[in-house]
């Protein structure tokens, strides 16, 4: 590798710089794009099925010792074992999903006659892009590292992925799993670096996906227009759920908490701000706080308590500012609200505020933290007024009677919903939605549009027959 920048990595847990990685210059990625693409001819003309066992092989051997190194790094990266070990058992999961969606995807299609001609028909035939990137984030680095490319490894394409510098741990024991298997090893590469490694990435690849925030987005957006290549990016969210008079006061308390601070918030689709129709909610507020003060940190012992550390530190300051400026201008916060120092890593307790509106950053911005703010609104079109009254559009939440729910859930503007429960996209891999406002672009990461937009189409014509002379051009015809 020529590139001689080095970065320290910090541990979430100690606070520590305990480790270093070799950021990969732009004429590493270029020989490594190079190498790919080569490789990349042969994997595209093996059938998908093939594609698809070589890849159930892999995620197979990481469910064994391979696994456990990918887990114990991963663990330190993140500061957490239990949701670091359930990235890990996702993975024969997604090769499966893939799998299932490549058999509707490939199938053969029968050759059509064309309306305006009945002597023409045409067929399709999809092509992969030969070569992929994929620029992950901190939050879930393992399987939103994997997400995208196995399903761009099951189209045909090669892939390079570059995770975040702040988690990086998990590349090496992931790439020497991937290098174990010998018909992968050639199309399917980890990179690391930061920033400027990403920025050099996309001028190397065919097709670009970027998972992580607005401002980035842009970036990568607007670089891969320069390059004319697809980009699909999956951004930030300030997902709003509402709690319907019809609900269960203690039971939508226990759904928001757990939908709220899961990953310590640190996840796109936690709950941010919620808004509870005023006839439930002084027994919501009350019952969330009770619920919300006792919530572990799982510290000292990462196998114990119910949320982890933040992985970066640069996020506690964006939620301690979030806190003050809401304080600043009226709110109340009922319990957690300071961000501790435990063992030299950062923690914040959940953290319940009321009295909140729409004039403070932490009903506004993204968050990402275990901070719930909770609005109290008159009925339910209040409440999708103001679940409205944003930039982002992710997902969100609507808890209640099953059918006012759904009825109240089709008026968000938000790709995906969930009914009487939080964040069911992090099950839900089968189902299609797309981002609205800054939340993300270009085709869905689920469902068939997951393998879809990695195949490029391209239109067989056939003429039967003789084709049309120059007299067909004539003037006087």
């Amino acid at each position: 590798m020529s590139s001689a920048r080095v970065l320290n990595v910090r541990n979430p847990r100690s606070g520590e710089d305990d480790a270093t990685i070799r950021c990969w210059s732009v004429d590493d990625l270029t020989a490594e794009a190079g190498t790919l693409r080569s490789a990349q001819q042969a994997w595209a003309v093996r059938s998908y099925k093939e594609r698809v066992d070589i890849l159930q092989r892999w995620a197979a051997s990481l469910q064994g010792e391979a696994g456990e190194a990918v887990l114990a790094a991963l663990s330190i990266d993140t500061g957490r074992r239990m949701l670091a070990a359930g990235e890990l058992r996702s993975i024969p999961f997604v090769v499966a999903q893939a799998a299932r969606f490549a058999e509707e995807v490939f199938a053969e299609p029968d050759a059509q006659p064309l309306a305006a001609d009945s002597e023409v028909t045409f067929s399709g035939m999809l092509q992969a892009y030969p070569l992929v990137g994929v620029i992950s984030p901190w939050n879930f680095p393992l399987l939103l590292s994997l997400l995208d490319s196995i399903a761009a490894l099951v189209a045909g394409s090669a892939v390079i992925v570059k995770p975040s510098e702040i988690t990086p741990r998990f590349i090496e024991p992931l790439q020497e799993s991937i290098d174990a298997i010998d018909e992968l090893r050639g199309v399917f590469r980890l990179v690391s670096g930061d920033g400027e490694t990403g920025a050099a990435l996309i001028d190397t690849v065919d097709a670009i996906c970027f998972t992580g925030s607005v401002a980035t987005g842009k970036k990568v957006a607007a670089a891969a227009a320069a390059n004319m290549i697809p980009a699909f990016l999956e951004l930030g969210g300030k997902d709003p759920a509402i709690v319907l008079g019809s609900a269960d006061p203690e039971l939508a308390a226990s759904t928001v908490l757990r939908a709220s601070v899961q990953a310590t918030g640190q996840a796109c689709q936690s709950i941010e701000r919620v808004y509870v129709v005023d006839t439930v909610y002084d027994a919501f507020v009350a019952s969330l706080v009770e619920q919300a003060q006792q919530v572990e940190l799982n510290y000292p012992d990462i196998n114990n308590g119910h949320i982890g550390p933040l992985i970066m530190e640069g996020q506690a300051a964006v939620i301690s500012a979030q806190l003050q400026d809401a304080v600043k201008h009226g709110a109340t916060i009922h319990c957690g609200g300071e961000v501790e120092q435990h063992g030299g890593g950062l923690w914040i307790r959940p953290t319940v505020l009321t009295g909140v509106t729409h004039e403070m950053q932490v009903m506004l911005e993204e968050t990402f933290g275990p901070v719930i703010p909770v609005m109290r609104v008159a009925d339910a079109a209040a409440a999708v007024a103001m679940a409205n009254d944003s930039h982002y559009g992710l997902s969100a939440a609507v808890i209640g009677d099953k059918q006012e729910a759904r009825l109240v859930a089709e008026s968000i503007n938000a790709g995906a919903i969930s009914i009487n429960d939080g964040g069911l996209t992090t099950i839900a891999f089968e189902a299609e939605k797309d981002s609205y406002g800054l939340s993300g672009l270009g085709a869905s990461r689920m469902g068939r549009s997951g393998l879809q937009r990695f195949l490029r189409k391209k239109a067989l014509l056939t003429r039967h027959g003789a084709a049309p002379d120059i007299s067909s051009m004539s003037e006087e015809g």
